[in-house]
């Protein structure tokens, strides 16, 4: 019977560990008329992920000072757990570059592909999220 209580309250303190951690925040830069890059925000939401924007006149400057390469470049940047996300990233490659935590700037989808969230399309193209390097190499970490 101690056993069970010993389990029952780690149970309960590991479920209120995860509640005290809440949602991972995104924080979003992007243009306050670019309404794909709010697609993508709702995305994000929809996904679990609390998330803040910020609008900003110079979205190229901003990504500049995160660090992101601008050969990697979108319409916006993100930060989230200490990593920088450019473009429109799909919410799983997010939350799996947060679950095994790479070494890496971030992830990266350069320019705006149709069919990515929050660039829904009817006819959308294959793309690559990239995982970006602190050298600003990259590697593919995903195919859509």
């Amino acid at each position: 019977m101690k056993s069970v209580s010993i389990l029952f309250a780690l149970a309960l303190l590991s479920g209120a560990n995860a509640f005290a951690q809440g949602a991972p925040r995104v924080e979003v830069f992007k243009n306050a008329s670019c309404s794909c890059c709010g697609g993508w925000v709702e995305h994000l939401r929809e996904n679990g992920f609390e998330v803040t924007t910020h609008n900003i006149d110079d979205v190229p400057a901003n990504r500049e000072k995160l660090g992101m390469p601008e050969k990697y470049g979108s319409c916006h940047t993100a930060k989230v757990g200490g990593y920088v996300i450019e473009g429109h990233v799909p919410a799983t490659d997010i939350q799996r570059l947060l679950k095994e935590k790479p070494k890496a700037l971030g992830l990266a989808v350069p320019s705006m592909p149709a069919g990515s969230p929050g660039m829904e399309s009817p006819r959308p193209v294959p793309y690559d999220t990239l995982l970006v390097k602190r050298n600003g190499s990259s590697s593919v970490f995903a195919s859509h």
